[in-house]
């Protein structure tokens, strides 16, 4: 693969209401080492209302407190990449998108060759939505939808999941002692789909339904997906470095797969 997107959302990135830096820097070892076996990474990350609610302790349940916690948070998120990505001697820049962006060829466009550029230099994008001027209609609501898009649009090969949900289970393993972890899927049932959102943690916006929107937008546009936990990276890292599927879920379309 050329190019992947990863994407780690707040249930990994956030932890008794701070950023948990530790995960943080296990990521950054991950990317890096993805980078040095010659692939462009693309990280859409979310954690801006959390670093935010280190500073100013606002209701998050407030939609306008919400804006102004990542408003607050976003330069404080990308403060603390830029600082352990800098051990690698790695650059990285921010991007600020919304629906909006990919409803726009022309935006679309130029967002894009923005990116290529950057990833032409051996900069590491970091994209996140930009919650202050997203409106309701124009908002993705979830980085796991976000991270699809950037994936399809930008011309990635991959998109990579981390999330505190370590694979896609034939049942609910919260009900049922007896789930098995799927490997591979090849399609998503409707009803999955239609599914009612249950994220985990105060600052999560997602949960598991909005992941398998996102891997059915991409198998319907001959892209894959490959959801991982994000706590702890074996998986992760045997499927990106060493080739191997230890774990974790990938979801890519009967036609890609063949």
């Amino acid at each position: 693969m050329r190019r992947i997107v990863i994407k780690v959302g707040s249930a990994v990135l956030t932890e008794q209401n701070r950023v948990a830096k530790e995960r943080m820097a296990a990521l950054v070892d991950l990317i890096t080492e993805v980078k040095a076996a010659g692939q462009e990474v693309i990280l859409v990350s979310s954690g801006a209302v959390a670093a935010g609610y280190t500073l100013c302790k606002l209701d998050k349940k407030v939609v306008a407190n919400r804006q102004a916690l990542a408003s607050i948070g976003q330069p404080k998120l990308i403060a603390m990449y830029a600082k352990k990505f800098a051990r690698h001697d790695i650059v990285v820049s921010q991007i600020l998108l919304t629906a909006d962006d990919f409803d726009s060829r022309k935006r679309t466009h130029h967002a894009m060759c923005a990116v290529d550029t950057l990833l032409g230099q051996g900069v590491v994008p970091i994209i996140n939505e930009n919650d202050v001027t997203a409106t309701e209609e124009l908002v993705f609501g979830d980085n796991d939808q976000l991270s699809a898009h950037v994936a399809y649009y930008f011309n990635a090969e991959l998109l990579v999941i981390l999330s505190d949900i370590d694979s896609y289970y034939d049942k609910d393993p919260r009900q049922y002692e007896d789930a098995k972890p799927l490997k591979i899927v090849n399609e998503i049932p409707k009803e999955a789909l239609r599914a009612e959102c249950t994220p985990n943690g105060s600052f999560a916006t997602g949960g598991i339904v909005t992941k398998l929107k996102a891997a059915d937008f991409l198998m319907k546009r001959g892209k894959k997906m490959f959801m991982a936990s994000g706590f702890d990276l074996k998986d992760a890292h045997a499927f990106l470095i060493q080739n191997k599927h230890l774990g974790g879920t990938l979801f890519v379309g009967r036609t890609i797969e063949k």
